[in-house]
């Protein structure tokens, strides 16, 4: 029952922030936030031309249920998916389908894991194929301004 029990909790949150200073919370953090971008890692041999976004989304699922950890976006508002698959002019947040990816195209796949009660967010940018100069310009440029803002 602990998917259901994580499930009504995340329903009944304050909204409150709180402050973490004890060492413990830190390390809780860290291991979600692995786990969520070992995912990330997992995917990279299967992002290729031909995929659907939904076999991607499904090897997601089980590779963090098999890390001990949920899917954190499944179910949560009705969601029936585990990670969000943007390709191309998709801003953020795109469903899984089964629309495969082509070659060219760039997908960012957000994944939000929760284990033991931290949750791990993150997301990667992925080139599908042969990306054309524009569309792996724009993906180092983003990633640039990122790395220049932290």
């Amino acid at each position: 029952m602990a998917f259901v029990d994580d499930v009504l909790e995340a329903e009944t949150r304050t909204g409150e922030i709180k402050i973490h200073t004890h060492p413990a919370d830190f390390e809780g953090m860290r291991r979600a936030g692995r786990i969520a971008a070992e995912c990330l890692d997992m995917l990279v041999p299967h992002v290729v031309p031909g995929v659907a976004t939904e076999k991607l989304d499904r090897l997601g699922r089980e590779f963090i249920l098999d890390h001990g950890a949920l899917p954190a976006c499944l179910l949560y508002k009705g969601y029936s998916h585990t990670v969000c698959i943007s390709p191309n002019h998709v801003v953020c947040h795109g469903i899984p389908s089964d629309r495969p990816l082509r070659d060219g195209d760039i997908a960012n796949v957000d994944v939000t894991v929760i284990l033991d009660g931290w949750h791990g967010d993150t997301s990667r940018m992925y080139g599908v194929g042969d990306v054309p100069p524009r569309a792996r310009r724009l993906v180092d440029v983003t990633y640039e301004g990122m790395m220049r803002g932290l």
